[in-house]
């Protein structure tokens, strides 16, 4: 099962006048990059990296340094391709584009390894504790080319928090940062207005604060009831990701911009977060997921992978959190208190909803795990060829 071709594609889809500002940036389009490998006896696997920027560094990496170093090799031997990937790149930096190829590439060496045997990845980490993960809508960005003119945008904003809710979920995830603070705790307070208290409440702030500024829209949210603040502190500031878990009483989550296990071993042992959030893509691929879980949950830390892409991250993450046990265990497993879920993006998305030859499907909350072999996935070519165009 020889290595016999690795194809690389950049994808992109323009949104406009769909599109939308978190706290850091206008994202005007959806984007992705995916790596397709096929073996000498017609294996394909696939899997997707660098979403976080420009995707063409990422490509580089594949086509000019990593390729040479995988053609002729066996797919299924993940975790020695792995290290000998990693041994020629750590020079370069342990972080950034040359990480998100190799988790591009590592993803669709599982996905090979899991149609050579007829098995789904899950079966691969070790079984599916669920066949369904419970999702949270994430939402509530800001619109329209008045965004900062928070008032005009308030009814709005409270219309897709009832949407989401009436379409089933139990946990909905906004956005801050982007306004002054007492602006953005109003637009939480409509929200949980229109959501009523038994839907759980989320807020993502994408590093927009210093930690004292943290504490001080930390200590309002609590009031109103959200019960997770992902990322509020810029990612390098692990003293200040320390300050605000120890003066909120909030659960604290943040690792979407961090790599290998080397940069999760930090981050989690020095007590900066209650949920950690490696992203399949970005991290280092399954075969690194295996050891930032490890990590986490020997210091009883919650790891829920972040999701950010094309149908192909959306698959990946599923299969790594079928195989996520319950931290800690009980005989009825609470979402989000013990109970690992995933984040399903509402903001238009055809590299998600429309790439796959199969559907992902949600229903009454949840997303079902692909239970074909490898990521249970498979990418429409022609579709491709359209995003590609793009």
């Amino acid at each position: 099962m020889k290595i016999a071709k690795i194809e690389t594609y950049i994808l992109r889809v323009s949104l406009g006048k769909e599109r939308f500002y978190s706290s850091q940036c206008v994202f005007p389009e959806r984007n992705s990059f995916l790596v397709r490998i096929e073996t000498d006896d017609g294996f394909v696997g696939w899997g997707e990296g660098g979403q976080y920027g420009p995707a063409e560094p990422v490509e580089s990496c594949i086509k000019h340094v990593l390729s040479p170093l995988l053609m002729g090799q066996d797919a299924r031997e993940r975790n020695k391709l792995w290290n000998v990937l990693y041994a020629h790149i750590r020079d370069f930096g342990p972080k950034g584009s040359y990480i998100e190829a190799l988790s591009a590439i590592d993803i669709a060496l599982w996905d090979i390894t899991g149609q050579s045997v007829g098995l789904p990845i899950y079966m691969l980490l070790g079984g599916a504790f669920r066949t369904k993960v419970h999702a949270y809508a994430t939402g509530c960005y800001y619109r329209g080319e008045d965004y900062l003119d928070y008032q005009k945008n308030l009814k709005a904003l409270q219309e897709e928090a009832a949407d989401y809710k009436a379409a089933g979920f139990h946990l909905i995830k906004i956005k801050i940062g982007l306004l002054p603070m007492e602006q953005d705790l109003e637009r939480v307070r409509k929200i949980r207005e229109a959501i009523g208290p038994e839907v759980k409440l989320l807020v993502d702030c994408n590093h927009a604060y210093n930690g004292f500024n943290a504490v001080r829209v930390g200590k309002e949210l609590e009031q109103l009831g959200v019960v997770f603040m992902e990322e509020p502190v810029v990612p390098e500031d692990y003293e200040g990701y320390q300050m605000v878990r120890q003066k909120l009483n909030l659960a604290i989550a943040g690792g979407e911009a961090e790599y290998t296990r080397y940069g999760f071993e930090r981050f989690i042992n020095q007590g900066c977060v209650d949920i950690v959030q490696p992203d399949i893509g970005v991290c280092g691929g399954f075969s690194e997921w295996q050891n930032i879980l490890a990590l986490a949950h020997t210091k009883h830390v919650m790891a829920i992978p972040h999701v950010w892409g094309s149908g192909i991250a959306v698959a990946a993450a599923l299969q790594a959190i079928a195989g996520i046990p319950s931290l800690p265990h009980t005989a009825n497993p609470v979402p989000l208190q013990n109970e690992p879920v995933i984040e399903y993006d509402k903001n238009r998305n055809p590299l998600r909803d429309d790439l796959l030859n199969e559907s992902l499907v949600f229903q009454d909350g949840n997303l079902y795990v692909p239970d074909k072999p490898g990521l249970g996935v498979t990418v429409n070519m022609d579709k491709l060829a359209q995003f590609c165009q793009q």
